[in-house]
C-alpha cells in the first residue's frame, strides 16, 4: 500500500493527491539533452529560480552526465560541481533539493550543503553505502531500475524484481518505507519497445506500494518515434508524461518545467479528478 506521505526538507508530500514535477538543473558540460550548465552557478541558480517560478516542487542537481558515452567522473569533481550549487539555492529558494548522484561521498556532501532528497539512477548496485547515508540522515531515497550492461526479453518483470532488490536493501539499511522512491529507468540499457512498454504498462509497478517518478523528458526513445534533437522534444515528452500520470506516476523530472506542469495539471483534473478553476482569457 502507498505511503500516505513523504516529508522532503520542508515540504510534506501527499501522494495520490496530485502530480508533482521535479526541475531538472544539470551542472554539466555534457548533458544529453543539452541543457548542462557546467560550473556556471549563477546559472543554475537562476535557472532553479526560473522553475519555482513556474510551479516545480522539487530541484533536482545533477553534476555527472547520465549519457550512456560520458566519461565517469570522479567523486572531487562532481563535489567540485554540485556543492556550491546546493549551498547558494538552499540559500535562495523554498523548494526541497535533491541530488543525482550514485555516490555516497557526494550524498554525504550535499545532504551537509542543504540537500533534502537522494536520488540514485543505479538503485545502489553502484554504492550501497549510499542507503546508510539516507538512513542515518533520514532523508527520502529515489531508486531507479538500471539496465545498462545486461539484456532482457521481458522488461517489465526484470524493472519490477530490480526494485525489489533495492527496496530490500533500502530498507535492511535502515530506511522507513515511506521515504523510499522508485524509478523505473526509462533508458538506461532499455531498448525503444522496452521503454514505450514500460510506460505502458507502469500501473502494474504500482503494486510494490512506493510512491513512482518517471524521468522521460527530452529521452532518446522520443527523438527515435519522432525524428527530433533534443531541443525539440517538448510535445512527445508531453505525451509521455500525461501517460505516465494516467497510469499511476506520482512525481515526473522535467527539463522543460512550466510546460510540463501545465500538463500535469490538466492530467490530474482528469485522471485524479483535482483542479482549481483559474481565471482564464477568453
Amino acid at each position: 500500500m502507498l505511503p500516505s506521505s513523504t516529508r522532503i526538507g520542508k515540504t510534506e508530500f501527499l501522494w495520490g493527491q496530485r502530480t508533482y514535477v521535479m526541475g531538472i538543473v544539470n551542472v554539466t558540460p555534457d548533458s544529453f539533452s543539452g541543457d548542462g550548465l557546467a560550473d556556471n552557478v549563477e546559472s543554475a541558480v537562476a535557472q532553479a529560480r526560473r522553475f519555482q517560478d513556474d510551479g516545480a516542487d522539487i530541484i533536482d542537481v545533477g553534476g555527472e552526465s547520465t549519457r550512456p558515452d560520458a566519461p565517469p567522473v570522479t567523486a572531487e569533481e562532481e563535489l567540485r560541481r554540485v556543492i556550491p550549487v546546493i549551498e547558494k539555492l538552499a540559500n535562495t529558494i523554498s523548494l526541497p533539493i535533491s541530488v543525482d548522484t550514485c555516490k555516497a561521498e557526494v550524498a554525504r556532501m550535499a545532504l551537509e550543503a542543504g540537500a533534502a532528497l537522494l536520488n540514485d539512477v543505479w538503485g545502489l548496485k553502484k554504492d550501497p553505502a549510499l542507503a546508510t547515508i539516507a538512513a542515518e540522515k533520514k532523508v527520502p531515497l529515489i531508486l531507479m531500475s538500471n539496465q545498462r550492461g545486461e539484456k532482457h526479453g521481458h522488461i517489465i518483470p526484470a524493472v519490477a524484481a530490480d526494485l525489489v532488490r533495492a527496496i530490500e536493501s533500502a530498507l535492511s539499511a535502515g530506511i522507513s518505507r515511506e521515504n523510499i522512491l522508485v524509478d523505473p529507468g526509462v533508458g538506461f540499457g532499455k531498448t525503444l519497445e522496452q521503454n514505450l512498454e514500460i510506460i505502458r504498462r507502469l500501473g502494474e509497478l504500482c503494486s510494490l506500494g512506493q510512491p513512482i517518478l518517471l524521468g522521460t523528458s527530452r529521452k532518446s526513445m522520443i527523438g527515435l518515434v519522432l525524428g527530433l534533437p533534443a531541443d525539440e522534444r517538448i510535445e512527445g515528452t508531453a505525451a509521455t508524461v500525461a501517460l505516465g500520470i494516467a497510469n499511476g506516476a506520482d512525481i515526473v523530472r522535467v527539463h522543460d518545467v512550466k510546460a510540463m506542469v501545465r500538463v500535469s495539471r490538466m492530467t490530474d483534473a482528469i485522471v485524479r479528478r483535482k483542479h482549481q478553476t483559474r481565471n482564464t482569457k477568453p
